[in-house]
């Protein structure tokens, strides 16, 4: 096959779906309102916020999920495939984490429903003002939330091994947590 014959929408929405399939959507599935809502440290940001300047804090999985869901996904549902709109303003922020991974499972599903109906024009027309890099295609601001998924998808998988490993009601064998093996 050479590069003309290539079905690059195909190949953009299957560098994710991969990821989703095979690395992240079981890694979330059971999450708990503790994990959600647990600080690792103290002081870090919970629910959606953006504090002044200075080095960003320690996020908890509410916050990245929140980032996520809105930010990266739902904003750009809106702006490029006609979905609700979705902005930090007026978002209604999940209360738990089972209402949360429903948003974020509608949000992927919006997301590729609107990738899919991308043709290779499409794919090179540039995103527009809305986006930071208003000139460039299409194609690009589809990897871009995909590394942006696959990023911080993975840091709540962290996360959550984080949680289970340091609470000594997930961890089977405390005495051990952090020990040289």
């Amino acid at each position: 096959m050479n590069a003309d014959e290539l079905d690059w929408n195909r190949t953009l929405r299957e560098q994710w779906e991969f990821h989703w399939n095979h690395q992240l959507r079981a890694r979330l599935d059971g999450l708990t309102d503790d994990e959600y809502f647990w600080s690792p440290v103290p002081g870090a940001w919970s629910r959606h916020g953006f504090p002044g300047p200075g080095p960003a804090d320690f996020t908890t999985i509410a916050w990245r999920l929140d980032h996520v869901i809105v930010d990266v996904l739902a904003a750009r549902n809106a702006v490029h495939f006609g979905a609700a709109v979705g902005s930090r303003e007026t978002w209604v922020y999940a209360d738990g984490a089972a209402t949360a991974l429903d948003q974020l499972r509608t949000q992927l599903d919006n997301w590729l429903a609107g990738v899919s109906g991308l043709d290779d024009a499409a794919l090179r027309v540039p995103v527009g003002a809305k986006e930071p890099y208003p000139d460039a295609p299409m194609a690009d601001l589809v990897l871009h939330i995909h590394r942006e998924l696959i990023h911080h998808l993975s840091e709540v998988c962290l996360l959550r091994d984080l949680y289970a490993h340091t609470n000594p009601a997930m961890n089977a064998n405390p005495a051990t947590n952090g020990a040289t093996r």
